[in-house]
């Protein structure tokens, strides 16, 4: 039975990166779409973008799209941006995967959920960059990236854009916790991601704010979309699947 999964991309990134990913699914016989959330787009204004105008760029996407009965994945900061989709159109979603996800409670914003070292590190680069922050490569290279060769890491990091800093400190508005939410939920742990500190995990620390949920693991970095997008794509199906 052919499924619909519309694949929300984290931050530096576009919906073009997750293409390799997107067709591996499309040959197990389902549609996918990969939408680059406003914020991420070339013609976009880094200085002012946040969280709300992403996450409505989602909203707008689904709804001109007309798409319906959808399995909606967010990796990374997609995460927040999902969130905010299901609490909206909730009658258009089948499924929540978060991949290595942020989770947020009401209230809160993406920075809420990071290590201290991150958020100084980031207003810092965001002070001198017009509100615009980039992974340093070391951090890409070790953290995020760290089951990659040296020459993926690379060129992978090439493709990377500036993101809004807003989208990281607005607050999300939430009229109820995803927990509340009568919609199916599952989250990938992609276990040898070491973007978070593992004294600050992924899973189960944000996972367990889903309430009920199917949890999938597999090997991996954070950024296994580059360096195994047929493996995450088997599991962004498993998770995905009724």
């Amino acid at each position: 039975m052919a499924d619909t999964y519309v694949l929300v991309h984290g931050a530096w990134h576009t919906g073009e990166l997750f293409e390799p990913v997107a067709e591996h699914i499309r040959a197990m016989g389902h549609s996918v779409w990969c939408p680059t959330l406003t914020g991420n787009r070339a013609v976009d204004n880094r200085a002012t973008v946040g969280l709300t105008e992403a996450a409505q760029s989602l909203i707008d996407y689904l709804e001109q799209n007309d798409l319906s009965d959808v399995r909606l994945v967010g990796h990374s900061y997609g995460g927040m941006v999902i969130s905010k989709a299901a609490d909206v159109v909730p009658g258009r979603l089948r499924r929540l995967v978060y991949q290595n996800a942020f989770v947020p409670l009401n209230g809160q914003c993406l920075n809420d959920m990071v290590p201290p070292h991150y958020k100084s590190l980031f207003d810092q680069i965001a002070a001198a960059s017009d509100n615009a922050v980039m992974l340093p490569f070391p951090i890409w290279r070790e953290a995020f990236i760290n089951d990659a060769d040296a020459a993926l890491a690379q060129s992978s990091f090439d493709r990377l854009n500036l993101q809004p800093y807003r989208t990281f400190t607005e607050a999300i508005s939430l009229t109820r916790e995803l927990a509340a939410m009568e919609i199916g939920k599952s989250y990938i742990n992609v276990e040898q991601d070491a973007a978070m500190p593992h004294s600050m995990p992924w899973h189960p620390r944000l996972s367990e704010r889903l309430g009920l949920f199917r949890l999938v693991a597999c090997a991996g970095s954070h950024e296994i979309c580059f360096t195994n997008p047929a493996l995450l794509a088997q599991k962004i199906v498993e998770a995905g699947r009724d």
